[in-house]
């Protein structure tokens, strides 16, 4: 990809910085509680988990359950918010102790997954064991013995003194790629890749991205292409972030001057 569109990127990202100042911290920490409801809402959609708003607020807000159908889904909504959590808390630490090389390791992502999928913890969070046939992506992933070895590689990459080169947006990418193609987990290996992708974003100082699921096949497809079409997608989903955050001040200024 380009870097002009990183640089693009970045100057759109500054003007929203600036823009954000201005704006009520109030209204700022409702609108990210937006946010991060949208973010729930569309990585389950990539998944082909389909939730509604309701279902998702009730689920956070931890109300009582009435429908014991809903129980398995809530759980699962609850998880992976924790984990959301996680791996933010995670991100700001990292920036904060300005700790840049061996945060990322096998346990740290093991952590991720575990912390989604509590039931695999109580077995010792076993990797695949095979190939799996059902699964939400259709991409080629390693084979199952390669595992360990693919994981390890993929912390050590991290640590590279050339992925530390690369732009945030591209780093961010990389791990996500390759954590896909390796995919160690029958279950919650996409959320994982996206949380970890996320925390090294928010760790530089740059929003999460959100893969909207109208970007579902787009999405697949970059996973089956290489690391350059999932960087482009992230760029795209970022610039679109700042678009729609600036369009929403925009309107909020409009009603304040009607009002």
């Amino acid at each position: 990809m380009e870097e002009s569109r990183y640089f693009e990127l970045d100057a759109k990202l500054e003007s929203l910085r600036v823009r954000k100042l201005a704006e009520d911290p109030r209204i700022l920490s409702a609108y990210n509680d937006k946010l991060d409801i949208g973010w729930l809402y569309h990585d389950n959609a990539l998944e082909g988990v389909v939730l509604s708003y309701g279902e998702l607020r009730d689920a956070l807000d931890r109300k009582i359950i009435s429908d014991v159908s809903l129980i398995s889904l809530y759980e699962e909504i609850r998880n992976h918010k924790t984990a959301i959590d996680f791996a933010r808390d995670a991100a700001k630490e990292f920036a904060a102790q300005k700790k840049r090389i061996g945060i990322i390791t096998v346990e740290f992502i093991k952590q991720i997954h575990e912390i989604l999928t509590p039931e695999d913890k109580a077995k010792g969070n076993p990797y695949r064991k095979d190939n799996p046939l059902h699964r939400s992506y259709f991409h080629e992933i390693v084979p199952a013995d390669k595992i360990p070895l693919r994981m390890r590689k993929l912390c050590e990459w991290l640590d590279e003194e050339e992925t530390q080169s690369l732009h945030p947006v591209a780093r961010a990418a990389g791990a996500h790629f390759r954590l896909m193609t390796i995919y160690p987990w029958t279950k919650n290996s996409g959320k994982v890749a996206r949380i970890l992708a996320n925390l090294l974003l928010i760790r530089d100082g740059y929003p999460f991205v959100v893969i909207h699921s109208m970007e579902r096949q787009r999405y697949y497809d970059s996973l089956r292409a290489d690391n350059g079409a999932l960087a482009q997608l992230s760029v795209d989903s970022l610039c679109n972030y700042v678009e729609t955050t600036l369009r929403f001040f925009d309107e909020l200024a409009e009603l304040r001057r009607a009002g």
